[in-house]
């Protein structure tokens, strides 16, 4: 009998120590678990943060898109409105020039007489 109760002390010994192994290996198995779970809370945090900070980004860009646009259409407005001013200009010029010259044609044609007349009175 003597040796079945070395036989089973043995068998004991061998179960606690694979116990023992078993609760080690959960232990560090739980730790990694823990950072882990840290791991992903640091990096949720970092996605919200980061997906506040895009919608920022996003909202200022489509502010300046807008504006831009603004200026856009208000420089090619105001680039028409010049060129309609710069083609009256030409076009008065014109008008002024061809005007200028059959003024000069009448008065070349009874200027001599006129003044001569005038200067006899």
């Amino acid at each position: 009998m003597s040796q079945q109760g070395a036989a089973l002390q043995t068998y004991n010994n061998e179960l606690v120590k694979c116990i023992e192994d078993l609760c080690s290996k959960r232990d560090e198995l739980n730790r990694q678990i823990l950072l882990e779970e840290e791991e992903k809370n640091k990096l949720q945090n970092d996605i919200r943060i980061l997906t506040e900070k895009l919608s920022r980004v996003n909202e200022n860009l489509a502010r300046k898109m807008a504006s831009r646009n603004e200026f856009d259409k208000t420089i090619a407005e105001t680039e028409a409105a010049y060129m309609k001013i710069l083609e009256s200009s030409q076009t008065l010029l014109n008008v002024l020039k061809r005007e200028a010259g059959n003024l000069n044609k009448t008065t070349e044609l009874r200027g001599p007489t006129t003044n001569v007349q005038h200067k006899d009175s």
